[in-house]
This record gives structure tokens, C-alpha cells and sequence, in this order.
């Protein structure tokens, strides 16, 4: 490999939505370089994340869809139709963590026009950054390999990592941490307590800081004692971190709003029954439940992700806030330690005699799948960074871009809950009109549509008297579209989009930061830089129509609405209608 190299595109971060990004740029026949930092490419999908998060099936559609169904056909064709593999694959939509890499690979080899370049080491500095006037011309990594140092230019450049590195070494501007209520009016802005599907509590003021919602491993376990890897003390293991979740286990509390129902008297109660090796009553959290949250993948394995309902899981807050902006030795040093804390929650959970009999019992069962990750020790690779710098780009997505697209539409806790937000409480004063022309120019330059709760994990550890970790939230949406400006830098750099670190508030991108949406707008990006150099304009000029034509043409969903997915809706009949209610919203505005 030469010290410089070029393509069409250079794609920072072999992520899905980087991933989406090369393929679009391919199928209109432009070449692109992805460098990645780690050994292994696909991001989150192929380091545990098997629970695809996507609240509507059909809202995200290109070449995610396209993803998902290669994932089920890789069952289908490895053990049959009919198999058990087949049915907790989801259709698809849940997978193993090999199978999801896997099913990259195979993709990425019909495009000749890509090439993955991994342990390709970018430290955003702004020296590593060379530009010509408005233009970015090239990058510059460390192949960590060959432990040289290597240049790649090319004529559009994507940003398609976690952390916005690509972003602020171009200088960028970027947000960090949390914005307060009085900025944009959001719900959940700010400090915030409640319990998990429950109301605000004291302690929340709706102030802005410098908070990072937290991040963790998504685990691959399993109970299948032929495929189980028992789970060892760490080096560092530290009993103190985990001991509050003794009287949790004993006492049957945990931060659900219907904890509300439990009586002192039931506490008391509980605590007696523990003595006596037996369940609290109500058991909601008993066994594993109370350390991960679970969703079933194929081959008898679960993704076990932090438990919301829990005061203590595998997500470690406040000792990530500094990763965002912090360099890759700092970085390094945070993973081994929030590994081998999620290996301490594990072992203690398995081994300490403090704990019920019963509780230990039933964690025991539990392992790192063995044909997962050997060469990390069957331990993910790749931390879970929810959230890092979020550029700021000419349009900044937040909670009231939802609000105002689902019609009024009120946002909930949970299933039954009751109304916590509406346009009365919005923080904005626009009338019907307004809204309606809000919610056009949104749809006019949508890239994408998306489903998912506005949903951010904690910032803070456990706090005496608090009921819940500040900083969690849930509030379900409907439906809604991502326009094209959340992509694009608001500054003078001509030839960047940024699909991953994308402008929003720490509310707005609580709901755009999940995979399917990240894939959509990778495909949107590639498809856009292709458009760009082929018109000789910068990002900001795209042809929109000339996009979401060629969008419609791949499938992606730009509009949601349940009437695309009635009986006798084809695929053209979709994209007619899409186009239609695009043209519509363009109008309006």
C-alpha cells in the first residue's frame, strides 16, 4: 500500500451508515476508500447489537431493508425455511453479532469501486485535516499495522464515525453534552429525573450541561451449556461498585414508575423472604433480567443491553463524558475499563455470597457465547458510543421536529401511559399554519424516514434519595422524516456530510442515533457526494429533487405513512405516492 491514495469519496468510520455510504456511491459508479480504525468493519450491528432498533417496520426502508433481508436469507440458506434459527431471526431484524459481519463482507465484495482499509488510525487533529480553500483534499491516518503514516484524498469526504472525529479536526462546529429546556422547548431537556415509563420527580431543573449520556457493551450471552464461556473475575475487580445491588435483588425495588405500588410493609417482607432464599413479591427483575435486558437472537443466544428498569446494569455513566473529545490512548484506556467493569457486574452477580442463593443461581447459567469474538477473549471489540460530538449543520434536528411532523400527536412514557408533553407545553408559540409549513419544509428535503422513541441512557451513577439515574429517558413518537440539512455542515467546508454525528440536539439525536436511521442516511450521503461531484457543486447545492428521486429508485422510504403499506401497494405505487407527498410538502411550504 502507497503512503497516498485517492478515490471519489474517502468515508471515515466503516460503520453501517459508512458502509451504506460506499455501496450508494457505487451503484452510481464512484469509488471510495473506508478507513477504519479497528480490525473489523460493521460497527455496532457485528459487536453486538442483534436487536435492530426500529419502532415501525417499513419507516426505514434502502439499503437497510436490503440489509435486513440479506441477514434473513443468510438463515434461510445456512438451516433451512422452517428453522428455530429462521423464526428468532425476526424476519431478519435480529441477529448474531458474526452473522451481521459476516453479511457486510459478502456485500462489500460485489463492489469493486470499495475498498475497506482497517487499523487505520485518524487523530483529528486539524493538521490531519489538508484543505484548499473550502474544499477538504485529503486526510491523514496512522496505518497502525505498518506504523506508518498515510494520506488519502479524494473529492467528497464522508464522516461516518461515532464520534464526529472527521467533523471537528475539519473545524466544524459541534455541540456536546445537553442543551437546557429554555434553548429549544424539549421535552426531556436538561437535568432530568423520572422513572422509567413514569412522570418527572425532584430533583430535575431542565438546566443544560456538559452531561454525555452513557455508553456500554451490547453482550452476546447465552445459556446453551455447549456454546457457554464462563464469565472470570476481572483484574481490577471492585466488589464496591456493585454492592447496591444486594438490598435491589433482596427488596425486589427497581426504577419502574409501578414501584410506586410497593409498600414499605412489601419491602419488609421481601427482605424476610431473601433470608429465606425466596423471589421478592412482585419478582420483576429476577435473574439476568436484573442486569441486562434481553432480546432473543438465533443459535439460543440474547443481546443483552443495560437494564432501563435497574439503578445499576452494564451502562457505567460519567466516566465516558470525556471520550468524545479525548484522544484514542485515553479512549483505549476507557474501554478496558468499562470491560472489565461489565465482567465485574457479571462475576458478582454469579459469585457474591451477599446476594440470594437464587439470584446466583439463575445468573450462573448465563456466558459469552464461544463462537463469538475468540480472538477478544468472546468479548465484544467495540463499545457502544451512543453519543458523541453532534455537528452543527444547517438544519439542528430536535424533539419538536418530531412533535410538529406527527400532527399533534401526543408523546408518551409507555404503553397506557398518560400525556406528559403536547403543543401547550412545546415551548413554541406557532400557530396551526406554522406548523403545518414547519412540518413541510422538514418533508421537503427529507433524505430518510424514521421510527424510534426519543431515548437517552443516563449521565450520572446512583444518587442517595434519587429514583432514578438523571438522564433516562423514553418518550414514544410516531413516525417522522429526516430532512437533508442535518447532513450538512454550517460552515465553509464545501465537500463534507456527516450521516453519523448528525446536527442535533442531545434530545433530537436521541432518536436519530439508532442504525437503521444511520444506514438510511449513509445511503442518502453516498448517494448526495455522487450527485455533487457529477454537478461540479458542494454538498449545500444538491439537486434535492435529483436525490430523493434516486432514493425512491433504491427503495428508501421518504414519507411514512401506514397507507404505503396497505394490500395491493406495490413498489412503484409506494414510490409514486412518496413522490407525490413530496411534492405536495414543497408546495406548502
Amino acid at each position: 500500500m502507497a503512503a497516498t491514495d485517492d478515490a471519489d469519496l474517502v468515508i471515515l468510520g466503516a460503520t453501517p451508515g459508512g458502509i451504506a455510504a460506499a455501496i450508494a456511491a457505487a451503484r452510481l459508479s464512484k469509488t471510495s476508500i473506508v478507513l477504519e480504525r479497528t480490525p473489523f468493519i460493521g460497527g455496532l450491528p457485528a459487536n453486538g447489537l442483534g436487536a435492530t432498533d426500529i419502532a415501525t417496520r417499513g419507516a426505514t426502508g434502502g439499503l437497510f431493508l436490503e440489509f435486513v433481508r440479506r441477514i434473513k436469507a443468510h438463515y434461510v440458506a445456512v438451516y433451512g425455511p422452517g428453522s428455530a434459527q429462521v423464526r428468532d431471526s425476526d424476519d431478519g431484524y435480529h441477529f448474531e453479532p458474526s452473522v451481521a459481519e459476516k453479511v457486510f463482507h459478502g456485500w462489500l465484495s460485489e463492489y469493486p469501486q470499495i475498498r475497506i482499509l482497517t487499523e487505520r488510525q485518524f487523530d483529528f487533529e486539524p493538521e490531519d485535516v489538508e484543505r484548499r480553500g473550502g474544499e477538504i483534499s485529503s486526510i491523514r491516518v496512522t496505518n497502525l499495522g505498518a506504523n506508518r503514516v498515510e494520506t488519502f484524498s479524494g473529492r467528497f469526504f464522508l464522516d461516518c464515525t461515532y464520534e464526529g472525529d472527521l467533523v471537528a479536526a475539519a473545524g466544524v462546529p459541534f455541540f456536546l453534552g445537553r442543551e437546557g429546556q429554555e434553548a429549544y422547548g424539549e421535552i426531556g431537556a436538561g437535568r432530568l429525573y423520572k422513572r422509567w415509563y413514569g412522570p418527572e420527580c425532584a430533583g430535575s431543573t431542565h438546566c443544560g450541561d456538559n452531561a454525555i449520556q452513557a455508553y456500554n457493551y451490547r453482550l452476546c450471552v447465552t445459556d446453551d451449556p455447549d456454546n457457554r464461556i464462563e464469565i472470570t473475575r476481572p483484574a481490577n475487580y471492585n466488589r464496591d461498585e456493585f454492592a447496591s445491588l444486594v438490598h435491589d435483588v433482596r427488596s425486589g425495588l427497581h426504577a419502574g414508575v409501578d414501584v410506586k405500588d410497593i409498600s414499605q410493609e412489601q419491602v419488609a417482607q421481601n427482605l424476610k423472604l431473601a433470608e429465606q432464599n425466596e423471589r421478592p413479591n412482585p419478582d420483576k427483575l429476577g435473574g439476568i433480567r436484573r442486569l441486562v435486558s434481553r432480546v432473543t437472537l438465533p443459535n439460543l443466544k440474547i443481546d443483552g443491553n443495560n437494564q432501563h428498569f435497574a439503578l445499576i446494569s452494564t451502562d457505567l455513566p460519567e466516566e465516558n463524558w470525556p471520550y468524545p473529545t479525548s484522544g484514542w490512548a485515553w479512549r483505549d484506556r476507557f474501554a478496558r475499563r468499562l470491560r472489565e467493569y461489565t465482567e465485574g457486574l457479571f462475576y458478582f452477580a454469579q459469585n457474591d455470597p451477599a446476594l440470594p442463593a437464587w439470584f446466583r443461581d439463575e445468573c450462573h447459567g448465563w456466558g459469552w457465547a464461544a463462537d463469538e469474538y475468540p480472538e477478544n477473549g468472546h468479548f465484544p471489540r467495540q463499545i457502544y458510543v451512543r453519543e458523541g460530538r453532534r455537528m452543527k449543520g444547517k438544519h439542528i434536528f430536535t424533539a419538536n421536529d418530531v412533535i410538529v411532523q406527527a400532527g399533534g400527536a401526543r408523546i408518551t412514557n409507555g404503553p397506557g401511559s398518560v400525556e406528559v408533553y403536547g403543543e401547550a407545553k412545546s415551548g413554541s408559540a406557532s400557530s396551526g399554519i406554522e406548523d403545518r409549513a414547519r412540518c413541510a419544509s422538514i418533508q421537503r428535503m427529507s433524505v430518510t424516514a424514521s421510527h424510534y422513541a426519543l431515548d437517552s441512557h443516563a449521565v450520572r451513577k446512583r444518587e442517595p434519595g434519587r429514583v432514578h439515574l438523571d438522564g433516562f429517558f423514553g418518550y414514544f413518537c410516531s413516525p417522522y422524516s429526516v430532512p437533508y440539512g442535518v447532513m450538512v455542515p454550517d460552515a465553509p467546508v464545501t465537500n463534507l456530510l456527516a450521516p453519523v454525528p448528525v446536527s442535533a440536539t442531545h434530545v433530537g439525536f436521541s432518536t436519530l442515533r439508532m442504525e437503521p436511521c444511520w444506514m438510511a442516511l449513509g445511503q442518502a450521503a453516498g448517494m448526495a457526494a455522487a450527485l455533487c461531484m457529477d454537478a461540479g457543486v458542494a454538498a449545500e447545492d444538491v439537486d434535492i429533487d435529483a436525490l430523493q428521486r434516486g432514493l425512491l429508485d433504491q427503495g428508501a422510504v421518504l414519507i411514512y405513512k401506514p397507507s404505503l403499506w396497505e394490500d395491493g401497494v406495490d413498489d412503484e405505487a409506494r414510490k409514486k405516492m412518496q413522490w407525490e407527498w413530496l411534492q405536495t410538502a414543497k408546495a406548502t411550504e
